[in-house]
């Protein structure tokens, strides 16, 4: 019989029970929370319906802000657990202003929590969190955050905001794996999140999480964990140890600014054209009028760039131009911006791609500063 093929994914060796609480600790340092974290094996999805699972109830009132159809999902969510949920719905494919906000809380005299996504990678969008949360603090209210667009690519001060649910994945900045996530949970969470009589054995239940794995010291996770995304994720963070968390957002956004400076160049506006609400992790640019976007998509493919479609309702009205993780760098930002103008040219749209290149390469690698001249001493 011959020798069996060496497969280096198979047969890896247990994640040992002792790592899971450092590994917690590492994200909780990140995270800037003294929270409890909690480490959840699934991708981020699972996570947040998890916490829709264990937040609604009848008699609850929640506020949701709805800026993709994820928010809708989490609101389908809440609705299920006999929560009374009101939607503060963005206009398709732009973040929900702070004037909408307003009139949503103003609407609810009894709110115990509001949930919302942070960034967007539906549209490209980040919504205003640090105002958001200001005015959930002075409600009183507990604020659940969807931080997986946003994690890594952003600043998130946990404890500072007032965040009382976080949830994270680090398959997005951290170019980690998808199939681990992880949340923390505030002790003014804690004390509302409830397991319904359903529920009680499901891997969806906050609390009982809580009561497997901080019950009994964080020795070891419930189930079985997959080996290979606890030790993916563990590899994840030592490259973000050598690169720096602020290093890490800074390239995200040089790769964010580039590129839209890139379009701005090319003669196209960002579909968001505030850079204040947009996204670090991808840079949404419209499908002009006219234009078939499967054909767009299928010419920017074919030279090799990180060009999809969006999602939702606002689908083929734009493309999303991809700098996730270790593709937030010159050559994919270059790359997205020609490929785009390219396909667009080829479509019969007037742009100038060599001036989006300049102005990339500039964002990169600005011009040297003037050599100092040189004064020879007078002769005597």
């Amino acid at each position: 019989m011959a020798d069996a093929a060496w497969h280096p994914l198979l047969n890896l060796p247990p994640y040992p029970p002792s790592r899971f609480a450092p590994l917690a600790d590492r994200l909780a340092r990140l995270l800037g929370t003294r929270h409890d974290v909690l480490l959840f094996q699934g991708e981020a999805m699972l996570a947040l319906e998890a916490v829709a699972v264990s937040l609604a109830r009848p008699g609850q009132h929640l506020l949701n802000v709805v800026s993709s159809p994820y928010g809708l999902y989490f609101s389908q969510w809440l609705r299920r657990g006999g929560a009374e949920v009101h939607d503060a719905k963005a206009r398709s494919g732009y973040p929900l202003t702070l004037n909408a906000f307003d009139q949503a809380l103003a609407a609810m005299p009894k709110l115990d929590a509001v949930v919302l996504a942070h960034g967007e990678s539906a549209s490209g969008i980040l919504n205003p969190l640090a105002e958001i949360a200001e005015r959930v603090r002075r409600r009183g209210a507990l604020l659940v955050v969807d931080a997986v667009a946003s994690f890594g690519a952003h600043t998130l001060e946990v404890d500072a905001l007032g965040i009382d649910i976080a949830v994270i994945g680090p398959q997005k900045a951290l170019g980690g794996p998808a199939g681990v996530s992880a949340l923390s949970v505030s002790p003014r969470a804690w004390a509302q999140l409830a397991t319904p009589p359903a529920w009680a054995q499901s891997c969806l239940s906050l609390p009982e999480l809580k009561r497997q794995w901080l019950g009994r010291g964080r020795q070891a996770l419930p189930g079985t964990p997959s080996a290979l995304d606890f030790w993916a994720l563990e590899s994840a963070l030592d490259r973000l140890d050598q690169e720096g968390l602020v290093s890490l957002i800074n390239r995200h956004l040089k790769a964010a600014q580039a590129t839209r400076a890139g379009l701005r160049a090319l003669g196209i506006v960002p579909w968001q054209p505030e850079d204040a609400y947009a996204s670090a992790l991808l840079t949404a640019a419209p499908v002009p009028e006219g234009v078939d976007i499967d054909a767009l998509l299928t010419d920017a493919a074919e030279l090799g760039a990180e060009i999809s479609a969006g999602v939702g309702p606002i689908a083929r009205q734009l493309v999303r131009l991809h700098h996730t993780g270790p593709q937030a760098a010159f050559p994919t930002v270059l790359a997205n911006v020609a490929a785009y103008g390219a396909a667009l040219a080829r479509a019969g749209c007037p742009v100038d791609i060599a001036a989006a290149a300049a102005v990339i390469t500039h964002h990169y690698l600005p011009p040297p500063s003037p050599a100092p001249t040189l004064h020879s001493e007078p002769t005597l």
